[in-house]
């Protein structure tokens, strides 16, 4: 398939630099697959999660992680960490952090009679905000900046983050006691939210022979100046209009439903999907392809990412959570009614 734009427009990306010029697309994925392989020696089975990790950072978005404690989604983490390289930081929300603990604050000096600012813990690349949903409103507002704007403001001054920088939360959704829901402007800073299930039989077993032991340690594959590179690469994965066509039509059914042969939908979804998750399902998409190896999106591409692009970011009717129907379900059915551009792949087709 051509992977320059011919009747069409692609797309608006960015200029390529000369550094993503000089990694080819197959030299690029063969690298992310060495970096996957080396976080599966640590992880057992997941590979979605892990897979969505990449995603997340290749796509310059952040993740939520959520599952029942002791799925390894912080093990996951700290090991994709030491496999992408860079510096990481585990913050452990409770009731009573405030602000200044993750993001910094002005200390006075007596020597020398003026403030001097220390900054927090976020500066860093990897961020693992742990439990993230125990924090107060006030640390919720100061990692939304952190996330949305990639700075922080201390004493009017603003300092930029770290390159690249991502933030990974993980939310326990069983307990009530001191949590604090996250409000749907945060959620909607996701970029994916990843829900992280319990590990299969044979997958347990797996755990169980390789952990009680001494557990194997992953290898660094990238540093952040690949990271960066790859990031551009994947910010510059060619898109057709009839697939960023089909991306539209997947928000839009969440917001009319009706208008898309879903009438029964239109009492379970109280709140469409944002724009951002139009973003995202292109953002997500170009990262999966440069995954896979490829230089253009497919449809199946996005439909690969939409459950956890989108599904956050649907608010269902009070309604549909009386009767216990998943955001997913809502998802799986938008994705069936749908339907998808379907690629000729015929090199002698006559251009129109």
């Amino acid at each position: 398939m051509s992977t320059t734009p011919t009747d069409t427009d692609p797309v608006p990306t960015e200029h390529s630099s000369h550094d993503a010029k000089a990694m080819s697309v197959k030299d690029a994925a063969e690298l992310l697959g060495k970096a996957l392989a080396q976080v599966q020696r640590v992880i057992v089975g997941q590979e979605h999660l892990v897979e969505q990790l990449m995603v997340g950072l290749l796509a310059k978005g952040h993740v939520l992680l959520e599952g029942v404690p002791g799925t390894a989604k912080t093990l996951a983490v700290r090991s994709f960490a030491t496999v992408v390289g860079g510096n990481f930081a585990r913050i452990q929300f409770t009731p009573d952090l405030v602000p200044s603990d993750i993001v910094g604050t002005r200390i006075y000096s007596m020597a020398k009679e003026t403030f001097d600012v220390e900054l927090g813990p976020v500066f860093v690349n990897f961020v693992l905000a742990d439990e993230v949903n125990r924090a107060p409103a006030k640390v919720q507002a100061a990692m939304l900046e952190v996330m949305a704007e990639g700075q922080v403001s201390i004493g009017g001054t603003t300092y930029p983050m770290a390159k690249p920088f991502i933030v990974i939360a993980t939310e326990n959704p069983v307990e009530s006691e001191g949590v604090y829901p996250l409000p749907e402007a945060q959620r909607d800073r996701f970029l994916l939210k990843v829900d992280v299930p319990y590990p299969k039989g044979n997958e347990e077993f797996e755990i169980l022979r390789r952990m009680s032991i001494k557990a194997p340690v992953p290898d660094p594959v990238l540093d952040p100046k690949k990271t960066l590179q790859l990031q551009d690469m994947a910010s510059n994965i060619f898109v057709h209009n009839l697939v960023a066509e089909y991306i539209v039509r997947l928000v839009m059914a969440t917001r009319n439903p009706v208008d898309f042969g879903m009438p029964d939908l239109d009492k379970v979804i109280s709140i469409g999907a944002s724009s951002r998750a139009t973003l995202g399902l292109t953002s997500a998409s170009r990262a999966l392809a440069l995954i896979h190896g490829r230089d253009y999106v497919l449809p199946s591409d996005v439909q690969a990412v939409a459950q956890d692009v989108m599904a956050h970011r649907v608010t269902l009717s009070f309604d549909a959570i009386a009767d216990n129907i998943p955001a997913s379900q809502v998802i799986d059915r938008i994705l069936a009614m749908v339907p998808a551009p379907t690629p000729v792949w015929n090199a002698n087709q006559p251009r129109g």
